[in-house]
């Protein structure tokens, strides 16, 4: 098996108002896997994103290890930094109209990173290298020269992914790539991001709240609750046979087409995430669980075996598997 190209160990995060937004955090990724990461708004994925670059507001504390090839990215010095950003490591942010300048022409944006990192030689050089990419995200490279707005939705978001592998790095982070696109560019998107994964091997953590996209990209799926990683496993078990109640819900809330089982049945994922400030005590999804007994309250959460290589944060799983 390969050498990890990224490890995160007992990753914290707290906002300023000392808000935990991620409370111990643990996972791999190799190169050439797709690591999907799950869960409702407000669960700490996003938050992560923004921790492995190093993005996030000034006066957040984050703590534990980010290793990016052996060398840790939150100890890195700040010209460090910029050389590993988009080389080594990069990302697809969410909302492309807004995460593109409006003022600038598309080449421009995508020609910025491989300038700042001399990957090219000259003017000449640059427009071919932008035009390349472009046409890898399947758009024709005379659309450089338009502006953002010129773009259709998912045009926008093919571009931002053309951005993030502008100086070829070795990790993508894709965080909500398919957010306030209809249902058909959605798959269009996918199929451009496994497609691309497999081509230039890339490892790639997918972040989304959709569990089935998940499914359908990502080898390994993690799902997350009030900041930590709650299940984690194969993709396509994980979503056939959820280990933990959280992720049982998360399935039952996307349909399948077709399956009378699904027809005006309830998702079983009653009330809403808690406010990161207060967290329920022992395990924090026990106010929400339909499966919860007086011990979650108190049960302090740790991994438990839920089959072969996987494992779940729940009281029911080694009780079940006894």
């Amino acid at each position: 098996m390969s050498e990890p190209v990224l490890v995160v160990r007992d990753l914290h995060v707290t906002y300023p108002g000392d808000v935990p937004a991620v409370r111990g955090v643990d996972f791999v990724l190799r190169p050439g896997e797709t690591l999907g990461l799950a869960g409702e708004s407000g669960c700490g994925k996003s938050t992560i994103a923004g921790a492995l670059l190093r993005l996030l507001p000034a006066g957040t504390k984050v703590t534990g290890d980010v290793l990016l090839d052996g060398e840790d990215v939150l100890a890195l010095r700040p010209g460090r930094l910029r050389a590993v950003r988009w080389t080594a490591l990069s990302i697809v942010f969410q909302g492309a109209l807004h995460s593109l300048n409006p003022v600038q022409r598309i080449g421009d944006q995508i020609a910025e990173p491989i300038r700042v990192h001399g990957l090219a030689s000259g003017d000449a050089d640059v427009r071919l290298r932008v035009g390349e990419l472009l046409e890898t995200v399947g758009l024709p490279a005379s659309r450089a020269s338009d502006f953002p707005h010129q773009l259709s939705g998912g045009q926008r978001q093919r571009v931002l992914i053309a951005l993030a592998l502008a100086c070829d790095p070795r990790v993508l982070v894709a965080d909500e790539p398919t957010t306030a696109l209809d249902v058909m560019v959605q798959a269009q998107v996918l199929r451009l991001l496994e497609e691309l994964q497999q081509e230039l091997g890339l490892a790639m953590l997918f972040i989304t709240h959709d569990l089935s996209t998940l499914a359908y990209v990502c080898r390994r799926l993690a799902v997350m609750y009030a900041g930590r990683i709650v299940e984690e496993g194969p993709s396509d078990q994980v979503f056939a046979a959820p280990a933990h109640p959280y992720t049982a819900a998360l399935a039952a809330a996307f349909p399948v087409i077709g399956d009378p089982r699904y027809r005006m049945a309830p998702s079983g994922l009653g009330g809403d995430p808690p406010d990161p400030r207060s967290v329920p005590s022992g395990c924090p999804f026990h106010p929400r669980c339909t499966l919860s007994v007086d011990e979650c309250a108190s049960w302090e959460v740790e991994r438990r075996p839920a089959g072969d290589d996987r494992w779940a944060a729940c009281l029911h799983v080694g009780r079940s598997a006894s």
